[in-house]
């Protein structure tokens, strides 16, 4: 991706979000020179990933595949073994009417997906074999706000605004927007997009950019490069 891309999708998604009556905190507008200045005191942001994380999935057409997401708050995986520190993590997502994520799961974490707002949030979904292939057999049982429902392997859960399902560990899922670009959100467990995401075809989780001018604001994964502490 072009790094003048990222800064114009940042620039959308912002306006985007305060009209959806959602604002992002202060560090999420910090400059270049701002991040020089920074100590230590932003070490929890760095360490945990927090911030603006924009991809393609390494495929190359972010508006058929790719992502928006802002990371608000996190842990470390291994805070679950110490049981100190945070257990949780939140996500505000953008996604774009048809635009798609790839079909995933998680190994460790489970998630509740909350549409926000906008259109309507369509998620495919499917139970994982043991050998991460997708389940054509077994029914996939979520929560959807508190209500079980039971869905055929393959099936399509439409979350219209203000809906939410939790999905669990190993189920596999793919989403998209219909009706117009939609604001949703992410309340889990520790967040570890390194090493947690399972994706059924082989994409990237991170895009690779083309550094053709500065960064609006830093990216998640820009954090070693320009900032030390």
């Amino acid at each position: 991706m072009k790094r003048s891309d990222i800064n114009e999708i940042m620039r959308s998604a912002d306006v985007f979000i305060r009209q959806r009556g959602f604002f992002l905190p202060p560090f999420a507008y910090w400059s270049l020179d701002d991040w020089r200045d920074k100590g230590s005191e932003a070490r929890d942001i760095i360490e945990n990933q927090l911030g603006w994380d924009i991809t393609d999935f390494g495929l190359g057409d972010f508006n058929r595949h790719g992502l928006f997401l802002f990371t608000l708050r996190n842990g470390r995986p291994e805070n679950w073994e110490t049981r100190k520190g945070k257990l949780y993590a939140e996500k505000i997502m953008i996604v774009g009417d048809g635009q798609v994520t790839p079909m995933h799961f998680h190994w460790s974490k489970m998630e509740d997906i909350i549409n926000r707002g906008g259109g309507n949030l369509l998620i495919q979904l499917y139970n994982a074999t043991p050998d991460g292939q997708l389940d054509e057999e077994h029914e996939i049982v979520l929560s959807v706000d508190g209500v079980t429902r039971t869905f055929k392997p393959g099936e399509i859960l439409k979350l219209t605004p203000g809906e939410s399902v939790c999905l669990p560990q190993y189920c596999y899922h793919q989403f998209w927007a219909e009706g117009g670009r939609t604001l949703v959100g992410e309340v889990s467990m520790v967040n570890d997009d390194q090493s947690d995401n399972r994706f059924y075809l082989e994409v990237g989780r991170f895009p690779s950019i083309d550094e053709n001018e500065p960064p609006l604001h830093l990216l998640c994964t820009d954090y070693e490069r320009y900032y030390k502490f």
